[in-house]
């Protein structure tokens, strides 16, 4: 694993917004920008392998994690309101389908003497999927002759390039499969957070290539008719299929939670509602409980207390990171080393949280020496891992201003 300094294409801005990635420039983020393609990550193909290998066991972990939550009745450790119980354990002996997701491993490549490690899994709402699926792909077909080789031959002596990236055909083959189960249109629905409207307008296309009927539709504007017991679109049409770009904890904390409990047995839901299971940062400690040492894993516990106060040094760790169970974006992040507290992100949650251990530092140096911190999204399509994207922070905290960017290996 190698990070390379590269020249951006000419007018790149134009060639990414012509596949559909119109943030790639926020101002929030000036002068550096959200695509980033002044650098690359190099991988070999065992490193691939690697990757592929560890995102496929954590996603066999991670569902044994959440039998052992539904058995046990854990629901109460991870914030879980009783009310939603019920339709999660039907939902999960009913099976229906669940579409994608991203597992976030830090790792710095196999000189590292060291073992991809999980982060967490965004089983429920992950986002930079069009740039993981397509935005990158491109660029590879673009400059990928020409990119440099870290083997010890010349360029075109190396490897061919390729890129970890089946995620496209894999979404239409999903989406092919469950046609069947969904009653159309396939409503989409989100907010109007501009990652959120990319990724929404990214999978409602893949579903339109798969053969499906879909409509968008803003999360505000779905309406509850209590005369029919159904939500209904502006036009007071029924919906019965919908993927949601909303996380499902949100759900349960809105006055329609009722109503979607109610009618969930009716409706078709993408994501399953048996995903706050995984999306929870609680599966972390349960699944070091269940697989302790593991090498893919850091040691985590439910151990942080609610009110923001950390009491002492938590299981004997030093060098360890303070999460809430529901945070996103990098927020109400404490971040601690040797006992002492150096990064603490501000933001909206609160609430229980968990302690993860701090993992090997994953850290390259850009073309002016500055330290970037890449970390690995590994894609979940059907259960099975079909790809990768890197977002790249200043920090050692992946936020809602860190770069993507793109990868190759050979």
């Amino acid at each position: 694993m190698r990070r390379i300094s590269i020249t951006p294409r000419p007018d790149w801005q134009t060639k990414v917004e012509a596949v559909g990635l119109t943030y790639h420039s926020p101002e929030a983020m000036a002068p550096r920008t959200y695509w980033d393609e002044s650098a690359c990550y190099e991988f070999t193909a065992a490193e691939v392998d690697t990757l592929e290998a560890a995102a496929n066991t954590m996603q066999e972990m991670c569902l044994a994690a959440a039998q052992n939550i539904i058995d046990n009745q854990r629901y109460a450790q991870l914030d879980i309101p009783a009310a939603a119980v019920p339709m999660i354990e039907w939902a999960w002996n009913a099976e229906p389908p669940a579409l994608y997701g991203r597992f976030d491993f830090s790792w710095a490549g196999a000189e590292s003497g060291q073992p991809p490690k999980l982060l967490e899994y965004n089983a429920d709402t992950p986002t930079s999927l069009l740039e993981a699926a397509v935005v990158q792909w491109h660029w590879l077909e673009e400059v990928g002759e020409s990119l440099p080789s870290s083997h010890n031959v010349l360029t075109f002596l190396a490897p061919k390039v390729d890129q970890f990236n089946s995620i496209h055909e894999r979404l239409i083959a999903k989406w092919k499969d469950i046609a069947p189960y969904l009653k159309a249109p396939v409503y989409f629905a989100g907010t109007d957070e501009p990652e959120d409207i990319l990724t929404l307008a990214y999978l409602q296309d893949t579903a339109q290539q798969a053969g499906l009927s879909t409509h968008p539709i803003a999360m505000l504007d779905i309406g509850w008719n209590p005369g029919r017991s159904a939500f209904l679109d502006l036009e007071e049409n029924r919906i019965d299929s919908i993927f949601k770009l909303y996380p499902w904890e949100t759900m349960m904390a809105e006055q329609f939670a009722p109503h979607a409990l109610a009618a969930y047995r009716d409706m078709r839901w993408i994501e399953p509602i048996w995903k706050m299971l995984l999306s929870n940062k609680g599966i972390l400690p349960i699944l070091w409980e269940l697989y302790p040492d593991h090498p893919n894993l850091l040691a985590a516990y439910f151990d942080a207390p609610g009110d923001g106060q950390l009491r002492g040094t938590p299981h004997g760790l030093r060098d360890y990171v303070v999460k809430p169970l529901h945070s996103r974006e990098g927020s109400n992040i404490a971040l601690v080393r040797n006992n002492a507290t150096v990064v603490n992100t501000g933001g909206p949650y609160g609430g229980a949280r968990i302690v993860q251990a701090l993992g090997p530092e994953t850290v390259f140096n850009d073309a002016e020496g500055q330290p970037r911190y890449p970390v690995l999204g590994l894609w979940m399509i059907d259960q099975e891992c079909g790809g990768m994207g890197i977002r790249e922070s200043t920090g050692p905290i992946t936020d809602n201003l860190s770069s993507f960017i793109p990868h190759y290996f050979r």
